[in-house]
């Protein structure tokens, strides 16, 4: 069923539970720069997520653990000059506010501050409870994010669906209703079963953001690398691709180069 959307000036965290209150489903995607957050947001997206899959995408690491608290920044004040509508939410990266809530209000903190963020996301449950606390006392908009959590890779040793087994399952919907109750804004469920997602999304009030958790949620958010396609060597189950970039962008610069070595390029109408 379709659903009249209202004209959003500026996406707010409010706006978020506005849309899902009124049935509209929540776009969002993945940017690190400003070239392509412009684009991002002038194609009408509701979210923009500067996620610490920059340490892959951007970096070329095979996790996301390496990217470091300055660089989370500098991709983000990037982004954050590009939008004019977007709501800009920026992960915490690894290591940043896991073991100390007041070093996860720290780096809370610089992030609002020196790249003008909207609000931060963090990865867990029950087990960073206090660092979110900390966060929201402070006044700072958190958004949750549950299911795979790439943090965690170590631990959990692959990439594959969880909460399939119902002892997974019960532990991540307490952790979702602990989240609203915290405060958070919104929450993100990755990879799990689309049943589950569902019913996560129809037992708390906050909006429920999938990737990979099915289309019974409040919304959808995709690496935006993947999504154009990009990237050629991912191809989950779950992903979407829109076009194919990377056979594109291959094949122009290979005319470029050809051009260029056959000296066709430039031509007497490109040049001074």
């Amino acid at each position: 069923m379709s659903v009249a959307k209202k004209d959003y000036k500026r996406i707010t965290t409010k706006s978020l539970i506005d849309m899902k209150a009124n049935g509209e489903k929540i776009s969002m995607l993945t940017a690190y720069d400003y070239t392509m957050a412009k684009i991002v947001d002038t194609a009408g997206i509701d979210v923009i997520l500067v996620g610490d899959s920059a340490s892959n995408v951007m970096a070329g690491h095979e996790t996301t653990l390496p990217i470091t608290l300055d660089q989370m920044i500098y991709h983000a004040s990037s982004v954050v000059r590009a939008i004019e509508r977007a709501l800009v939410v920026v992960d915490l990266p690894f290591g940043s506010y896991q073991s100390d809530p007041k070093e996860a209000l720290r780096s809370a903190i610089r992030i609002m501050k020196e790249s003008g963020g909207h609000a931060v996301k963090l990865e867990g449950g029950k087990e960073i409870k206090e660092s979110i606390k900390k966060i929201l006392n402070a006044g700072i908009p958190v958004m949750g994010h549950l299911g795979l959590t790439p943090q965690s890779i170590y631990k959990f040793g692959t990439y594959t669906v969880r909460a399939k087994e119902e002892e997974e399952a019960h532990k991540l919907i307490e952790d979702a209703k602990l989240l609203e109750r915290l405060g958070c804004f919104a929450l993100v469920l990755e990879k799990i079963p689309a049943h589950l997602a569902e019913k996560v999304a129809q037992s708390i009030s906050i909006p429920v953001i999938g990737i990979g958790a099915g289309g019974g949620v409040d919304g959808q958010v995709l690496v935006i690398h993947d999504m154009l396609g990009m990237n050629n060597e991912f191809s989950p189950r779950f992903l979407r691709r829109y076009m194919d970039l990377y056979e594109g962008m291959t094949k122009a610069i290979g005319q470029y180069v050809a051009d260029v070595k056959s000296s066709d390029f430039p031509n007497a109408n490109e040049q001074y």
